[in-house]
């Protein structure tokens, strides 16, 4: 049964690139309540049952933080900003809450800073707050070199932009507009908004360069997340964005977007996950792996009943992504290492299989182009001679089976 598959396996490799392999759709994550285990690509259907997350500690944040906005984890600490008139920036103590230490950025004004990102060499400061009437025409994200930071003399310069879609600047009232913005990521070449849609309870997608200039941000994608997202970062080689938010009600919720395509955020697996944090404004989010989080919320006060104060919470999604994010490891590990080598290819008299995954063994088969297998053996660890002598030139396919599976194209000379 095993060589059959094999040799089905093997025969697909002589027909046309379209028909290589069976690919399925469906939904590819175990999580989920509709997991097909025979699907081989991620159509985005996946859906979950309802769950929730309780922070594993919870830290008290200075009263100078009552307004913090923005997330980032950068040099073994948490930074954050306020969304007021301050323009410091802050570094946290990752096991306390407390600040370490003030860094002001002069020369700048905070009109409505409502999100912080990064890359390797910069910080990403948005000033882009628009719930006052949704009508602002001076939309910017403030680029800072982090050394220039870290040196107290700030680097500054500015990305404008405007929404590609926004026509209309009618004054709209106070959280009135779905025009307003407290969540963005940085990519390798580009920044992308997610906003806070007051109306809809809706976020889109835009995307604009992430160098100095004024810019149309493009429109790219809608997700209907039933809540008001304010927050997120990114890990760009695991195709993860975690975001987080809250309902009209003030329920907190993180928003898990993953396994994607390319750039298209909202292609993969989405997933919500409520906060045990009744009445917290939760604002900012960071992560450095993708499994532990740090989020915060702002102080909100609505007498006499509610009264919550601004916290620094760590969080553990590793029930969640720790699965998913084994897979990208052992995915990109996979690629990286290859686990039979065949040479010289092309051959005439004889071919090396070389088995670098010592203590393992398994078979081969050669099959030619109709299907027909001319050789099969055992493959044993190391390196292994195979005569190839009495095959006709051509085309032949190599499939190896047992500990790991591989198919490798032949060239008899």
């Amino acid at each position: 049964m095993m060589f059959k598959q094999i040799l089905t396996t093997i025969f697909l490799f002589s027909l046309t690139s379209a028909q290589l392999f069976a690919q399925v759709y469906g939904c590819t994550d175990p999580l989920a309540t509709n997991y097909d285990f025979t699907a081989t690509n991620n159509d985005g259907s996946c859906t979950y049952s309802a769950a929730a997350v309780t922070p594993v500690i919870s830290y008290s944040l200075d009263g100078s933080l009552s307004e913090t906005s923005g997330l980032i984890s950068w040099n073994d600490r948490v930074w954050t900003h306020n969304d007021n008139t301050d323009t410091n920036l802050y570094s946290l103590d990752t096991l306390s809450g407390a600040i370490l230490q003030t860094f002001p950025i002069s020369g700048v004004v905070n009109y409505d800073w409502e999100e912080i990102s990064q890359d390797s060499n910069y910080v990403y400061m948005g000033d882009f707050g628009n719930n006052v009437n949704g009508n602002r025409t001076d939309l910017k994200i403030l680029r800072i070199e982090k050394s220039s930071i870290l040196s107290g003399s700030p680097l500054v310069d500015t990305i404008f932009f405007s929404y590609v879609d926004q026509t209309d600047f009618t004054p709209t009232g106070g959280n009135n507009t779905d025009f307003d913005c407290e969540a963005m990521i940085v990519s390798v070449d580009s920044i992308y908004l997610f906003t806070k849609q007051w109306v809809s309870n809706r976020t889109v997608v835009y995307s604009l360069p992430k160098l100095p200039g004024t810019y149309s941000a493009i429109r790219k994608s809608e997700l209907d997340v039933q809540g008001m997202i304010t927050g997120a970062t990114y890990q760009e080689s695991k195709r993860l964005i975690t975001l987080c938010g809250y309902t009209n009600l003030l329920q907190p919720f993180i928003y898990l977007l993953y396994d994607f395509n390319a750039n298209d955020f909202f292609s993969g697996n989405k997933r919500k996950l409520n906060l045990s944090l009744s009445f917290h404004q939760v604002e900012g989010i960071a992560s450095n792996d993708g499994l532990k989080y740090y989020c915060s919320n702002e102080a909100f006060v609505q007498a006499p009943f509610i009264n919550t104060p601004q916290k620094l919470h760590v969080l553990d999604l590793r029930t969640y992504l720790d699965n998913y994010l084994n897979q990208i490891i052992l995915s990109a590990s996979q690629e990286a290492i290859p686990q039979i080598a065949l040479y010289p290819n092309p051959a005439n008299e004889f071919i090396i299989l070389e088995n670098v995954l010592y203590g393992s063994k398994g078979n081969y088969l050669i099959v030619d182009l109709s299907g027909r297998i001319v050789e099969r053996g055992i493959l044993n660890e190391g390196k292994q001679k195979v005569n190839i002598s009495n095959l006709s030139p051509g085309i032949y396919f190599v499939a190896i089976s047992g500990s790991t599976s591989q198919n490798l194209r032949m060239i008899k000379q």
